[in-house]
């Protein structure tokens, strides 16, 4: 059975009061955990969504009810579904080592091949330069073999975006969620908050996407089903809504805080400014925090995703990234670029923490580099 986050020993920590009003407990230092997580069954809403009378009031969560038995989802399931997304890449890819020599027409083809998947030019520079090596110090003698080599040098370039989300070390953990409209945030938020509660972690949604058209009634409805709390403010100020979270999930003793922040282009630089203001009115509410800024990419977009990387990271300072929808016309390379850019940022790769291959909930899975490459080239 395939965990979700990698689980990491060393919980510590007071539980949390049974009385939400009740004051918090002296900061502790509990250390980091992952939280495991297999694939849950769907619970159907049981309660119609219901907007606050009240400015920023938190809805209560439905009693909790014990969730369906549902059949195991193995990691070779969801794998199959990540090589069939990315296949328009394979095939172009893979058509390259059907020939029976190794020279210079298979290195234009395979150039030309990674331009195609949206590597980009320094990405695919840095590919061909690093199988030409080890072409020549494994003396590889057929097309066959080298496709093997560049399985295991597409691994080494993304092995550093690899990182396990880790919840646990501040009580609660604040996670400031953005990324273009469209891009999938609002549903990728529903699906973690699913799989952190059946971790038993507790969890309240901040729906501080007041911009959108039915963004915030979209996060209610994932609330509840899921189960869990939600602050929100219907035509509110979106710092105000975050800083109303942090605060009642530092009251309730919650373990997770997640922020729902208005889609935004790179381009528009008045509201990237909305977007750091409310980060540091996070910050007020809760001093370090955000402790996670995530960047959610859809994976269908090509370089402007890196194009996305680069601007949102300048404006807020990423620590994550989850790269959805590519279970259709994704190409996948553009993931090589993002982290042949991130070799050279100042504070290290930007980590890609999911990756997105479908709407079902087991269908948001970790990222793993060698399963990534292996699935770009065969």
């Amino acid at each position: 059975m395939f965990s979700f986050i990698k689980k990491k020993l060393g919980l510590g920590g007071s539980p949390a009061p049974a009385d939400p009003s009740a004051a918090l407990p002296p900061e502790a230092s509990p250390a980091p955990i992952a939280v495991p997580v297999s694939a849950p069954a769907s619970v159907a809403a049981t309660t119609p969504v219901v907007a606050p009378k009240a400015p920023l009031a938190v809805q209560p969560a439905p009693a909790p009810i014990p969730p369906a038995p549902e059949p195991v989802v193995e990691r070779r399931s969801w794998m199959d579904k990540l090589k069939s997304g990315l296949r328009k890449t394979s095939s172009s890819i893979s058509q390259v080592f059907t020939g029976t020599q190794i020279d210079d027409a298979l290195y234009e083809e395979l150039e030309a091949a990674l331009l195609m998947a949206d590597a980009g030019v320094a990405a695919t520079e840095h590919l061909l330069a690093d199988l030409k090596r080890r072409v020549k110090d494994a003396k590889a003698s057929n097309p066959a073999a080298v496709k093997v080599l560049l399985i295991e040098a597409i691994t080494d370039l993304l092995r550093p975006l690899e990182k396990s989300l880790a919840v646990g070390q501040h009580t609660p953990t604040v996670m400031m969620v953005a990324g273009v409209n469209g891009a999938g945030k609002t549903t990728t938020i529903g699906k973690l908050t699913r799989h952190l509660s059946d971790s038993n972690q507790r969890v309240l949604l901040a729906a501080a996407d007041t911009f959108r058209a039915a963004a915030r009634e979209q996060l209610l409805v994932w609330a509840d089903r899921n189960r869990v709390d939600i602050v929100s403010q219907e035509n509110g100020d979106p710092a105000a809504v975050t800083f109303d979270a942090v605060q009642a999930g530092r009251a309730r003793g919650c373990d997770v805080v997640i922020a729902d922040t208005a889609g935004r282009l790179a381009t528009q630089l008045h509201l990237m400014d909305e977007l750091r203001k409310v980060k540091r009115v996070i910050g007020k509410a809760m001093e370090g925090a955000p402790h996670e800024v995530l960047l959610v990419v859809d994976g269908n977009t090509g370089q402007n995703a890196l194009s996305q990387v680069k601007a949102f990271d300048e404006a807020l300072g990423l620590t994550g990234l989850v790269v959805t929808k590519l279970d259709g016309t994704a190409k996948g390379g553009v993931l090589a670029a993002i982290a042949l850019w991130s070799r050279g940022r100042p504070g290290g790769a930007v980590p890609v923490y999911f990756v997105g291959v479908g709407e079902k909930l087991e269908d948001l899975q970790t990222f793993n580099a060698r399963e990534f490459a292996q699935a770009l080239l065969t």
